[in-house]
């Protein structure tokens, strides 16, 4: 019996520690990409750009703060495509995600049709962000920062799903902006929801 437990601990103890290596390959990965450009600056002068627009009830305050962020939105869309299409260029190896709710192990190789692919998962978020940016003349100001908001945080669930595991995306989301994936993946565009749906489908 005390065999099977210590037997028990160490395997646990091995499992855990090639988790957390494979955890920070990825983290490093990503971050040597993203390290590039300046979208996380971008996300954050746009959700605080929003929220002062949004919270101005008169419009001729809130139309320059629009006007500012549109400069703002074309920018950040031109940085992610051009991020999307480097980290295109990473080996498959390294970019294949766990569709199972914890991380484990090689669970991408042992498990391959239990993953998907990164690359294709921000070429998707690309395209959603690009046409949730561009809008159009149909679309409110508002509604049009919404759709932006919850395309941009979908993307950032999805590195978090990357970079640890899809429960560990789906908390820090709910605990940071007090929203569900599921509320993340009903708010973006359709297109994007049919594409992303059909991706990370188990």
């Amino acid at each position: 019996m005390e065999l099977f437990v210590l037997a028990t601990f160490v395997l646990v103890i091995i499992a855990w520690t090639l988790k957390a290596r494979d955890q920070q390959q990825r983290i490093a990965l990503l971050g040597s990409y993203l390290s590039r450009y300046q979208i996380e600056k971008h996300m954050e002068t746009l959700t605080q750009g929003y929220l002062r627009a949004l919270a101005e009830d008169d419009p001729q305050r809130s139309e320059p703060i629009w006007n500012m962020l549109r400069s703002t939105e074309r920018e950040l869309s031109e940085q992610f495509q051009r991020f999307a299409a480097d980290f295109s260029r990473a080996a498959e190896t390294d970019t294949r995600v766990s569709k199972l709710p914890i991380a484990l192990p090689f669970a991408a190789v042992l498990l391959p049709k239990f993953t998907f692919d990164m690359r294709q998962a921000l070429a998707i978020h690309e395209r959603g962000i690009r046409q949730a940016t561009e809008g159009s003349e149909e679309v409110s100001a508002k509604d049009k920062a919404f759709t932006v908001s919850a395309e941009l945080l979908l993307m950032q669930h999805t590195c978090h799903w990357f970079c640890k595991s899809k429960t560990v995306a789906s908390a820090r989301m709910l605990a940071r902006h007090k929203t569900s994936y599921e509320q993340l993946v009903a708010a973006v565009l359709p297109p994007t929801r049919a594409a992303y749906g059909a991706l990370v489908a188990p």
